[in-house]
């Protein structure tokens, strides 16, 4: 496998047992935090290294991304530092941080404005988000703290920031009536404009594949983006994902699946040429014969999830909401929270009691219920 990394190619020999696909992905992700490293003070170096043994890897960059935002901020938007760039910040500056410089760094996330020569955007974070970045800048001073690098540790003065509890959210997913509109749209293209059908023509058994697989089996956008071809075996019954933390897990295939995925396999995947070695194997293929796109499958999905629900393609769901419509149907049909909780990888049963509490027509039919006999008033 090669991939560039700062102007050079970058090999890797994979002997892990891993199809190279996931490999590759690991390895990007991997040479994203390292690129930000150096863009960063060498003093944050047991920072760094907290980060690789102690979170996830997407975690990891998304603390770094952030870290990073804050040098910036301090930068362009502080006197808080003379440094140009944030390599430049030196430990002596974040000692002179107090708390309250962090709450409104905090709040200037909340929606800022970035100029960049041609277009004015303004960036927006809700609070989950928000939770997040001062999630990033905690550990960043605790650990600094830790190594004796600055002398308080300020994180107990950072204000709290309100995110709905799990139980708080309303679960947003497809009820099984409405799962039946979305697969007979992709397989009958019902609902669709002129111009998607011409695409859906061309796509409909790939899309339809992609839509069983997610609401039969409740997979995450990135486990389903990456399975390959090879990753299915068929005279078992049964196909290998890749989980969180590396986590290898192999789910069973039952006939609804199997029958769609040799409609697609026998017809429309052979009539797109893989465009290098690395789709060769992918699965879902785009009309250009590249693997496709976490962001094409997020499009789709949202397309046919709002001829389900009878709205905008704007308001269509995304692929995590099949994944609820797959926990809360299951749920709904008798199955053990254990088991479901175990087909999605859920690492906390609590997580899955989330949908068992959802019941999908609670509110339809408390509210049929309270029917009031009145006369239409008449114009």
């Amino acid at each position: 496998m090669k991939t560039t990394y700062d102007s050079k190619t970058f090999k890797s020999h994979n002997k892990s047992g891993k199809p190279d696909n996931i490999v590759e992905k690991e390895n990007d992700i991997y040479l994203e935090c390292e690129k930000i490293q150096k863009e960063l003070p060498s003093f944050l170096r047991p920072y760094f290294a907290f980060l690789r043994s102690n979170v996830l890897p997407m975690t990891r960059l998304a603390y770094l991304h952030d870290v990073k935002f804050f040098f910036s901020y301090l930068i362009n938007e502080t006197d808080l530092t003379r440094a140009k760039e944030p390599c430049d910040v030196t430990s002596e500056e974040l000692d002179s941080i107090e708390a309250s410089d962090i709450n409104l760094f905090i709040d200037y996330c909340r929606k800022y404005i970035v100029d960049d020569g041609e277009t004015v955007t303004v960036y927006e974070n809700n609070n989950r988000s928000l939770a997040r970045k001062k999630s990033s800048i905690s550990v960043l001073f605790r650990q600094l703290y830790r190594e004796k690098l600055v002398s308080r540790n300020i994180t107990d003065g950072f204000d709290p920031i309100k995110v709905p509890k799990p139980g708080e959210r309303e679960i947003k997913a497809l009820q099984d009536d409405e799962v039946m509109i979305m697969l007979d749209a992709v397989t009958n293209g019902t609902g669709l404009t002129d111009h998607e059908r011409r695409y859906w023509e061309k796509t409909r058994l790939r899309d339809k594949a992609i839509l069983m697989l997610f609401v039969t089996y409740g997979l995450r956008l990135s486990e389903l983006q990456q399975l390959n071809v090879s990753s299915f075996n068929f005279s078992r019954g049964e196909f290998k994902i890749y989980r969180k933390r590396g986590k290898e897990s192999i789910m069973p295939l039952n006939r609804s699946v199997i029958m769609v995925l040799d409609d697609y396999l026998t017809t429309e995947r052979k009539t797109v040429t893989a465009q290098n070695n690395a789709a060769e194997d992918a699965l879902f293929l785009s009309l250009q014969g590249k693997r496709i796109t976490e962001r094409a499958i997020r499009e789709l999905v949202k397309k046919y999830t709002s001829i389900a629900l009878g709205t905008s393609r704007d308001a269509g769901y995304s692929p995590h909401k099949l994944r609820a419509t797959a926990a809360t149907s299951l749920i709904g049909r008798g199955n053990s929270i254990y088991d479901v909780a175990a087909l999605l990888d859920h690492e906390q049963v609590t997580t899955t009691q989330l949908y068992a509490r959802h019941r999908m027509n609670v509110k339809r039919d408390l509210v049929s219920d309270m029917e009031w006999e009145i006369e239409r008033t008449e114009e």
